[in-house]
């Protein structure tokens, strides 16, 4: 469970993949970050523009002059920076849990708003709500992504113990019989123990 918004270090991740592609500038960045999160997630200027410097200031990054716009500051990445992505690489690759953790603990606060007695929000002149309706677009949107990316999409009928148990490596046994004994015949469950 993270503690926090999305995991340390994965602006600085997302700038030095797409500065690989090539030189960009501080705006471009952040479209193109934005972009990748299908429109739904911008970092701030704020964070993205102090990174930029940074890895200058540390020979991770360099600034490049273009005869076209010589007015924008575009940064390239250095030797130095490709071993900090290298490096960068690994960080977030073992992110994975905590990331999704984040999408899976604000997707429950969202629905905790519509459902539990306690919050009382208000939502009358807004053009989203917090709703069964509003939900199951968000989860259709997810799974729209999910198969145009990795195929059709097949539910897993583990419970988020089971799940983990299975993803860790530990217990993993226990979880196919208990998947098996609660009637799933491991056809959908077992794309998670893969």
């Amino acid at each position: 469970m993270r503690k926090s918004g999305p995991p340390k270090g994965l602006i600085s991740y997302l700038v030095l993949e797409l500065l690989d592609e090539r030189p960009r500038y501080g705006y471009e960045l952040l479209g193109e970050i934005t972009d990748i999160s299908g429109g739904h997630w911008e970092p701030s200027y704020g964070s993205v523009y102090p990174i930029l410097y940074k890895f200058e200031e540390e020979g991770v990054a360099e600034r490049v002059e273009r005869a076209d716009e010589p007015d924008r500051k575009y940064f390239a990445l250095t030797d130095a920076g490709r071993e900090e992505l290298a490096e960068k690489r690994r960080e977030i690759g073992g992110e994975a849990r905590e990331f999704g953790d984040v999408v899976l603990g604000f997707y429950h606060l969202y629905a905790a708003l519509a459902t539990d007695d306690r919050f009382e929000v208000d939502d009358a002149d807004a053009d989203w709500g917090y709703s069964e309706r509003y939900s199951a677009w968000i989860v259709e949107q997810m799974i729209r992504h999910h198969e145009r990316d990795f195929g059709e999409f097949e539910r897993i009928d583990a419970s988020p113990e089971e799940f983990y148990a299975a993803a860790d490596g530990s217990d993993a046994a226990d979880a196919e019989g208990s998947e098996e004994a609660s009637g799933a015949e491991g056809s959908s469950s077992g794309a998670a123990d893969d």
